[in-house]
Order: C-alpha cells, then sequence, then structure tokens
C-alpha cells in the first residue's frame, strides 16, 4: 500500500463526479489536498451511472470495459487494486457481429478461431488479422506517450515522440482506407472499424490512428465489471469519501467566482466553495455555456463552439425482461444493410434510419446480479444524429421505439414485445435536457484532425487562469480508457502548478508490455 499524505492541503474544487472526475478526486485526494466534488445529480458517474427500476439495474452509457490497465496504475497509485475493489471477467467471445448484408463474427482473442471465421467470409484475408494486430503493436508503442501528455501549443506537436509516430499514424487517412489495406471484404474492414463509434464518428471520416480501438480489444480484452461499468463508478466514489473528498450529490454549480481571469471558487444553492484550483468533468460545451460568461471565452465562445463539429448521440432502450436470452452473447453489434448509407444519415443528413446499425447488451450471461432471479436485462443502443431541426423527438420518439424492437429480430430476439416487464427510454433531447450535453451530443466533440491535441479544449484550460478539465471533452479524446488518462494529465499538471509532487502517479505505472491479471471466464 502507498502511504496516504494526510489531508488538510490545498483546496480543490471538481465539477461533476463523472469517471474523469473520480479518478481525479482519488489521486488529488492521494497527494494531499482538500477536495469537494460536486455532482448535480444524485448519483455518481455521469453517462457511466446506473440506472435502477423495478429490481433491474442498467449500465447508462458505456458497456464496454476495455484496456484496464490505466485504471489499474490509478488505483495502484492511490494504494488500492483494480481487481480486488471492482472484480471483472474477460469476454469470450468479445462480442458478436451481425451484418444484414450476410455473415456473422464472433469476435474473440484466440487467433485461429478468428482465421477459421474469417475464411467464411474471404479466403484471401486469413492471416491477415495477425499482420494487422503487429502493426497496431508498433502503432500504440509510438502513440501511447502522446496519449499520457499534455498539449498546450503547436510548439508541442514538434517533440520527439510525436514526429516519430508520424509515419505509424497516417494522419491524413482515414480508418476505412487503413482497414482497406489488410482485409479485401468490406465486411471485415467494417469488423475491425466499427469501435469508431466508441468516439461517436464514422469510419469512413475517422483517423487512421484510430485503427488502436479494435487492437486494444483484441489484444488487451473486453472485460465485464460485475455489476455493471457504473459500479466501477461507485466504488470509485466510495474509495475517494473514505480518502477525505467531501462529495457533494444533488448540488449543481450556478456560477463560478472570478477575481480577474482566475476561478477562486464556484456557488451552488447550498453555498460558496473556495478553490485554489478548479477541475471541470462537465460536459465541457454545455459547462462553458452555463458557467463561463460568453465575453470572457475566445476560442471557446458560444458562436464557436457552435460551429465545432460534435460526435453523433444515441438512442437508448433499457428493458427488464421476464425470462434469459441465453443463446446471445453478452454485446452484439448488428451492421446494417448499408452501412455507409446508415453512416451518412447519422453525421450528414441528421434523419433517422429505416434500415439503423445497433448495439445490444444480453448481460445476464455473464452476471445474473443485475435483474431479479429469472429475468435479465437488455441494453439497446441505436446510434443517431445529435439534436437537429430535422428530428421533431417528442414526436419520433414513440415510432422509433417500434422500429427499433422491430429490428431486434435480426439478431434472433422474435419475442421481445411479450417480454418487457420494466422499460426506460433516453433520447438525444434527454441527454441534452437530463444530462447536461451539448446537443445531445454523447461522444463530446468529434475526433477529427481539426479538433485533436492542442486543438481540442486543454487540460489546462487556455482561456482561464486555475482551471483544469478532465473528461471525454479534452485530450486524449472520448472513451474510458483515455478518459481516465485525461485525469492523470491534468492531476500532473495540478498538482505541479501547486508545488506538488506527481512522483506516485508515475511509480505506478506498467511496462507497455504488461498488465495486471484479470480474472477470465464468460
Amino acid at each position: 500500500m502507498f502511504k496516504r499524505p494526510s489531508q488538510g492541503g490545498k483546496q480543490v474544487t471538481i465539477v461533476g463526479a463523472g469517471p474523469g472526475g473520480l479518478a481525479t478526486a482519488m489521486q488529488l485526494a492521494h497527494a494531499g489536498m482538500d477536495v469537494t466534488l460536486l455532482e448535480s445529480r444524485d448519483v455518481v458517474g455521469g453517462r457511466t451511472s446506473a440506472i435502477e427500476k423495478g429490481g433491474y439495474r442498467f449500465d447508462c452509457g458505456p458497456t464496454f470495459f476495455l484496456y484496464p490497465r490505466v485504471l489499474e496504475e490509478i488505483f495502484r497509485s492511490v494504494g488500492y487494486d483494480l481487481q480486488q475493489e471492482v472484480p471483472m471477467r474477460r469476454l469470450d467471445p468479445q462480442y458478436r457481429l451481425t451484418f444484414a448484408a450476410g455473415g456473422q463474427l464472433d469476435c474473440t482473442p484466440d487467433m485461429d478461431e478468428m482465421d477459421r471465421q474469417i475464411a467464411r467470409f474471404s479466403p484471401q484475408d486469413v492471416g491477415k488479422l495477425r499482420k494487422y494486430m503487429d502493426d497496431n503493436r508498433v502503432k500504440l508503442a509510438k502513440f501511447r506517450p502522446i496519449l499520457e501528455r499534455p498539449f498546450s501549443s503547436p510548439l508541442d506537436l514538434l517533440r520527439p515522440a510525436l514526429l516519430g509516430a508520424a509515419r505509424h499514424v497516417h494522419p491524413l487517412r482515414s480508418l476505412e482506407n487503413e482497414l482497406s489495406r489488410y482485409f479485401s471484404d468490406p465486411r471485415l474492414g467494417i469488423a475491425f472499424a466499427f469501435q469508431s463509434k466508441y468516439l461517436g464518428m464514422s469510419p469512413f471520416q475517422c483517423p487512421s490512428l484510430f485503427s488502436i480501438l479494435s487492437f486494444l480489444e483484441y489484444e488487451y480484452g473486453v472485460f465485464h465489471p460485475i455489476g455493471g461499468c457504473s459500479r466501477v463508478s461507485e466504488r470509485m466514489a466510495e474509495l475517494a469519501t473514505a480518502m477525505g473528498v467531501k462529495l457533494r450529490l444533488s448540488e449543481p454549480v450556478r456560477r463560478l467566482q472570478m477575481k480577474g481571469r482566475r476561478v477562486v471558487g464556484v456557488q451552488t444553492d447550498q453555498g460558496n466553495y473556495p478553490c485554489d484550483a478548479l477541475v471541470v468533468n462537465a460536459d465541457f460545451a454545455e459547462a462553458m455555456k452555463r458557467l463561463v460568461p460568453d465575453g470572457m471565452r475566445k476560442r471557446w465562445s458560444d458562436s464557436r463552439l457552435s460551429e465545432k463539429r460534435f460526435s453523433c448521440s444515441t438512442y437508448m432502450l433499457y428493458l427488464g425482461i421476464e425470462g434469459r436470452y441465453d443463446d446471445l452473447p453478452h454485446h452484439n453489434i448488428h451492421i446494417s444493410g448499408d452501412y455507409k448509407k446508415n453512416l451518412a444519415e447519422i453525421e450528414t443528413e441528421h434523419v433517422l434510419s429505416d434500415d439503423p446499425s445497433f448495439y445490444v447488451q444480453n448481460a445476464g450471461v455473464t452476471d445474473d446480479t443485475l435483474a431479479p432471479p429469472g429475468h435479465s436485462t437488455l441494453y439497446v443502443l441505436v446510434p443517431v444524429s445529435h439534436q437537429h431541426a430535422n428530428i421533431d423527438w417528442d414526436r419520433l420518439a414513440d415510432p422509433f421505439r417500434e422500429r427499433t424492437l422491430d429490428a431486434l429480430a435480426q439478431i434472433g430476439l422474435t419475442d421481445v414485445r411479450d417480454r418487457i416487464r420494466v422499460e426506460h427510454r433516453i433520447t438525444p433531447n434527454d441527454w441534452h435536457h437530463q444530462y447536461q450535453i451539448y446537443r445531445g451530443a454523447t461522444f463530446n466533440l468529434a475526433h477529427n484532425l481539426g479538433q485533436m491535441l492542442h486543438l481540442r479544449p486543454r487540460n489546462r484550460f487556455e482561456e482561464l487562469d486555475g482551471v483544469y478539465l478532465v473528461g471525454g471533452g479534452t485530450h486524449p479524446g472520448s472513451g474510458l480508457p483515455v478518459i481516465y488518462e485525461s485525469s492523470r494529465i491534468s492531476s500532473r499538471l495540478l498538482l505541479k502548478d501547486l508545488g506538488h509532487s506527481t512522483a506516485f502517479i508515475d511509480a505506478a505505472a506498467l511496462p507497455l508490455n504488461q498488465t495486471a491479471p484479470l480474472v477470465s471466464g464468460r
């Protein structure tokens, strides 16, 4: 166990108890900061919270837990073991991919089994996955230092690490074009490119760097935390509280208290919280509009925010089901018959598709803690446009529910309607109004080249003094592993700025080829 310094240090206020805010709270408390964590909702986790209804428990947002090494290192740095605190199971198969155009892949880290399945799609593509894995192993090794450091100015682009990684990253190549170098069958290209939807982007637009996403799945595994990904957030909140963090739920921040351009405190309905530093883990664009006067923002003014590219949103159904679907894997992704058209409908036409792609989590085959005995949960996600004038969700939410339930028959769920006992729904409007997410864009700012590295809102926020950002709206970007990484980057910056050591963060890092053991099995 690492020795935890005593409390009573500098005062730090964190706005938002999402995964980034919770990880930051743990690290700053361990360093001796006096940390107050303010959360507007009555539960922790933000998009990584739980929805509990009628004895059923659902993850609100993320259900894939990837690349656990980052959170393992954070836990280790503050004296805890992630696997002991939140037991996880590595899934095999990782997920099932079905194609409306024909074909199915039960994706597994077993390369021999993957080759057998790939042969049914395209015999000439057998062996290409191993080549893809070898190349991306090098790409991750080259690019990992870039993902772990802040980008504060264009001069940071001249770092030797970035220059050395450039030839492996091919920044002007799309993810689709990158995958076509390996796989001749377009369905196989999609099988290793659909992960760009974790970033809310199309593989036809997403930079080729993000081929590392599918690599991470096969190399390091897809995990299910028992109790769901939300259980990770809940346990982090419990540990942070035990470390001295003052967690305040149902207490939204109303305004920032300023001295010139420096934030010196925040105000809520319950009182004022002076601070030596402020960490913002709320949705970046929405928090800026709500908390910082437009005139104090130049680079991130309201007008400039409105011109930025934002990710897609999601239409969500959370279904408590009588009985189980034991023939359906834990994770299921269905690809529409015309995937390119489906993505265009989401990203450029901003209309609802007649043939949507969708994702279904059937967590009951792995975790029996999420539903009453003899029952199970289905989590249904359909990627859709963020809020747009073309889509009136007040009018279309109910018809789209019927379209979505009809679509589930394509993966064998033909009797869902008869078995629903509990139902909850979230539309892009709900993401905006209930979760304070700008335009309901659940994956934040898009990850195109003009909105990455120093062009993304910076970890040490450039518009105000004493403000640090964590979460998907800052560097390195969206997705749980990089959100946790943002917490490390911002924690280092904050602690150094306040004259504190960050040695405990760096001492916990694992070599790239090593990760702590986690439980395997379906």
